[in-house]
């Protein structure tokens, strides 16, 4: 095989892995982005200690936006609390487990849930 081949073949497969890597790696940076962003809002606006928050873990969504965060509180573990971080974050929804629910938890016990003017 010439050098020139060599050249042409190494440069092949260095684009194709790119174009394989890239959508993976868009995903993780934008769910760290958007789980970061949620953070920031909750620990300097909303005035939470971290030590409040059990977990805040961007997710790549099937639906539209692709990208959002769900929070879970230490003291409400059985809660999930979805935000929105695009321009500004938002709560958008929440999800009661099924075993919360079963013992009769509703969105009237929510400690963090933050009604907008349509949840309310």
């Amino acid at each position: 095989m010439s050098k020139t081949k060599k050249i042409v073949s190494w440069t092949i497969g260095i684009t194709l892995i790119v174009l394989i890597l890239t959508p993976f790696i868009y995903v993780k940076v934008n769910k760290m982005i958007y789980a970061h962003r949620v953070t920031t809002y909750l620990t300097e606006q909303k005035h939470y200690s971290s030590d409040e928050i059990e977990s805040v873990e961007g997710v790549w969504s099937v639906k539209l936006p692709p990208f959002l965060a769900v929070v879970k509180f230490k003291d409400e573990p059985d809660v999930e609390y979805i935000y929105f971080a695009h321009n500004d974050v938002i709560q958008f929804s929440h999800r009661i487990s099924e075993e919360a629910q079963k013992s009769g938890k509703t969105k009237s016990d929510l400690k963090h849930f933050v009604p907008t003017d349509d949840q309310q």
